[in-house]
């Protein structure tokens, strides 16, 4: 029973270190724009992280917990490795400054110690697929909303001086950046909630894989304390060198990204918020000119996307492989 508690334990400070590493994407637009000091933006994202919870949404959870690694073949051990995987890839991105995804972290993370430990046997092809797919399809659908987004509020105020506009607008981005925090809260606590589920299912603490409502409070508390801890390194990245961003475009960028991560969490497929709202952010960008998009730094973020699974996969197989030689 220790262990399974340490390993919820390790669960939830990956949770943290989510909304930790994550606090970037919530945030960098409205800190971007100077709409909120970085003081008061962690705290308002961190409120709508918590927030979601209510909306009592699980179907991204029952996701991690049955369509990504075959249960029958979860245990303690390979959890506990998957954890170590997703966290330590986690943490040297945010050690480089580079947005990528928790999410896939964690996926790369599980389905990397559950194919050392039982061979591609153990993973999934349906679940594994869909996420795949919504690696490009995210960012896709973010950069396509935020262009449409920001191309129809320029046509429809394009009477309106450039000050007045921005003023009006930074009302609207307190709005839009809440909208942003609560799909980050629904889509990305809920990958944690299936990781404990499936351990307390794998033990016989849970009797049917479903997910009880203080594991939904818990992993939310968990990811608002994260972002309320802010992951500074990375907000200059997203808020101010992909483009620069005004009040009218960050609050375009952050309903492109809100509406794309409530859509794909009712779709109960987990999505990464890094991708999202880099999408959106570029979207925004494109409408004024291509070149306003620093394609460079962009092609950095990719290469992280690229690796992010792999890299997360070898560092959960060989954790697996540790300790499981240790507990023999």
């Amino acid at each position: 029973m220790a262990f399974i508690l340490f390993i919820v334990v390790v669960a939830l400070f990956f949770d943290f270190i989510n909304g930790f590493h994550d606090a970037a994407n919530s945030i960098a637009t409205v800190v971007g724009t100077r709409v909120l000091t970085p003081k008061l933006a962690v705290a308002w994202a961190a409120f709508f992280n918590f927030v979601a919870a209510f909306s009592l949404e699980t179907r991204v959870a029952k996701t991690i917990g049955k369509d990504i690694v075959d249960p029958a073949v979860v245990d303690p051990l390979l959890i506990m490795a998957a954890l170590v995987g997703a966290i330590a890839w986690n943490l040297l991105t945010w050690w480089w400054g580079l947005p990528s995804s928790s999410s896939h972290a964690l996926i790369g993370g599980f389905a990397g110690a559950a194919l050392v430990k039982a061979g591609p046997a153990a993973l999934v092809p349906s679940g594994i697929g869909k996420t795949v797919v919504f690696i490009v399809l995210s960012p896709v659908l973010g950069f396509v909303l935020g262009f449409c987004f920001f191309l129809a509020v320029t046509w429809m105020f394009r009477r309106v001086r450039p000050e007045p506009l921005d003023r009006g607008f930074r009302r609207v981005q307190l709005v839009s950046a809440a909208a942003f925090s609560f799909g980050h809260g629904m889509n990305d606590a809920q990958k944690t909630m299936g990781i404990i589920a499936v351990l307390l299912f794998s033990t016989g603490y849970l009797k049917v894989l479903e997910i009880p409502f203080w594991i939904v409070l818990i992993c939310h508390a968990a990811i608002g304390l994260g972002t309320l801890s802010g992951g500074w390194r990375i907000v200059r990245t997203m808020g101010m060198r992909i483009t620069p961003l005004k009040p009218v475009g960050g609050s375009c960028a952050e309903f492109a990204g809100a509406l794309t991560l409530i859509g794909a969490s009712l779709g109960g497929i987990p999505v990464s918020t890094t991708h999202t709202i880099t999408g959106g952010i570029m979207g925004v960008g494109s409408v004024r000119r291509f070149s306003a998009v620093r394609w460079g730094v962009a092609r950095s973020i990719v290469i992280a996307w690229i690796l992010t699974i792999p890299a997360a996969a070898l560092v959960a197989g060989g954790a697996w492989l540790a300790v499981s030689a240790v507990a023999r």
